[in-house]
């Protein structure tokens, strides 16, 4: 999207430069990457990355009124309603599709996706520099925001990861960290920040406390970095040993709540110029008369499964009473090839900007990025394709 950046990556673009850009982030995180890597960075235009940042800050500020503030814990199941979740997350991502003001208009951002979980935040860096060493003039580019460096980033991730507590007491907690296509998120946090992938499995509960077995010593939990969709567990009837909805003696970095109170639950109350319409289905306003604009959404479902972009009424009429207030309804967004490739076709992006709360404020760190030549993001949507997958923004150093 920054023209003369892209002319000079493509030109200087091999096949070699992408495998061993591959095998730097593996050997670096000492694991297999389970999921697909885009062969290029999105160069992105500081005026557009600037535009994301406001937006995303201002829909938290939406969200975060009063009255917005109590509508999202309507979003947190009983069963799974954790106390203690506080009055923002401590991890936040707007995930913005990079879109056109018509056929040939000024490029713009429109919000897709929006959560208030942890992302890939250790990977991002390790990614994001190794995609500076690929590119031409990269000692000129950037991927920080705020003004942050290395060492920034490190800082202020590893303060809201471990909030001051030795790394042995803190754990980064998913049902089975090794079997995750994240894994090296996870291989890179603690190489990092010292913080070990544990399974929730693995975790005793003595009386109010918490202990796992770190190289065989038994080893209070005082903070759990959470990376556990409670929701999965739910959805596939999975029985773990703790019930987290009672009182513990341990601290969170990302509760929980987040997940389910700031999500596709939150898009129906902004009116952000940034937001497309959207609703769920069992608004008073009725069924859509032109479905065929709108896109299906459940509201809690994992890397787009249960979306349908084609809606016909007979699809709408389909869905069962019992469903509709758990599913959205979204205005379709047209995201535009806007990635020349050297593969013949054009690719699409989307952006994510990652904030971390910090002095009370949210601060956006750094961002995500994936690429599409299929219907939609996802993988599943993209086999057999090149230049597309996961990817990270480049900018001019001297832009912020």
């Amino acid at each position: 999207m920054i023209p003369e950046l892209r002319r000079a990556y493509n030109a200087a673009f091999t096949q070699q430069k992408y495998d061993e850009y591959r095998r730097r982030l593996e050997a670096e995180a000492g694991c297999r990457i389970e999921f697909r890597l885009c062969e290029t960075p999105i160069f992105l235009p500081p005026e557009l990355r600037d535009e994301m940042v406001r937006s995303a800050t201002e829909i938290w500020a939406e969200l975060s009124t009063p009255e917005n503030l109590r509508r999202s814990c309507e979003a947190v199941p009983p069963p799974l309603d954790v106390p203690g979740s506080g009055d923002h997350p401590l991890f936040a991502q707007a995930d913005f599709a990079v879109t056109r003001d018509g056929p040939e208009g000024a490029l713009a951002a429109k919000l897709i996706e929006l959560q208030g979980f942890a992302s890939l935040y250790a990977f991002q860096l390790v990614q994001s520099r190794e995609l500076l060493r690929m590119s031409p003039g990269g000692e000129r580019l950037d991927f920080y925001l705020s003004g942050l460096d290395e060492a920034g980033y490190v800082r202020v991730l590893g303060e809201a990861i471990s909030d001051s507590l030795p790394p042995e007491n803190v754990v980064l907690m998913d049902i089975d960290p090794p079997s995750q296509k994240t894994f090296i998120d996870f291989a890179l946090t603690e190489k990092l920040w010292g913080v070990r992938p544990v399974s929730v499995m693995d975790i005793e509960k003595r009386g109010r406390e918490l202990w796992y077995r770190r190289n065989g010593k038994p080893t209070r939990i005082l903070r759990i970095y959470n990376r556990l969709i409670f929701d999965e567990l739910f959805a596939k009837r999975i029985s773990i040993p703790i019930d987290f909805t009672q009182p513990l003696d341990v601290s969170w970095a990302g509760h929980p709540n987040w997940y389910f109170r700031w999500s596709k639950h939150s898009l129906p109350v902004l009116r952000h110029p940034a937001v497309p319409e959207a609703r769920l289905l069992s608004d008073p306003a009725g069924l859509p008369r032109d479905p065929e604009n709108w896109v299906v959404k459940p509201l809690f479902s994992f890397a787009g499964s249960g979306v349908k972009m084609d809606v016909t009424r007979a699809d709408l009429d389909a869905i069962p009473r019992e469903e509709w207030s758990r599913t959205l309804l979204m205005r379709k967004v047209f995201y535009a090839p806007v990635i020349e490739t050297t593969d013949g076709a054009a690719s699409k992006c989307e952006i994510r900007i990652m904030f971390v709360w910090r002095d009370g404020k949210p601060l956006p760190v750094t961002t995500l990025a994936r690429l599409s030549q299929g219907r939609m993001m996802g993988v599943a949507f993209n086999k057999d394709r090149t230049w597309v997958g996961s990817s990270g923004c480049l900018w001019p150093r001297s832009s912020e």
